[in-house]
């Protein structure tokens, strides 16, 4: 009983379950972002570059000319698919900059509540004894009794 015991309590420290909430948000947030790159970006980027996606762009190596990167892999040439190295470096970059994003914002939120103002304080002890003194002075004064 005992392993199991030290299973469960491992499981349920907070910092698994915050690791697992990351993973599962990760994934999630990496969905959204490789819908970004492959139907929004890479079509423009294509566009761009005359129309082809970069996914299909291609080196041969054998020295033929393949009309498609699918007649070149059915012959089983030896290509270099630069296309997908691109578009690989173009995901990478645009994940690093929704993080940066998103980790600024965090960090703006943080700030935020730091620099939060202190909540109003009263007078100071010699603000108080200044009024005393002067309450006590105009009292005193000839015909205030």
């Amino acid at each position: 009983m005992g392993f199991f015991k030290d299973f469960k309590t491992f499981l349920l420290r907070g910092d698994i379950v915050a690791l697992a909430t990351a993973v599962v948000i990760g994934a999630a947030f990496n969905k959204i972002v490789s819908s970004v790159v492959s139907d929004v970006i890479m079509p423009l980027i294509g566009l761009m570059t005359g129309g082809e996606a970069f996914s299909q762009k291609f080196l041969s190596l054998d020295g033929n000319s393949y009309e498609t990167l699918e007649a070149a892999i059915e012959a089983e040439a030896a290509i270099i698919t630069y296309g997908n190295l691109i578009d690989a470096i173009i995901h990478f970059i645009i994940v690093g900059f929704f993080i940066f994003l998103v980790l600024r914002a965090y960090e703006r939120s943080k700030k935020k509540k730091e620099e939060a103002p202190a909540a109003p304080k009263g007078p100071t002890q010699e603000e108080l004894l200044i009024e005393i003194r002067d309450e006590l002075k105009r009292q005193n004064k000839p015909g205030n009794i």
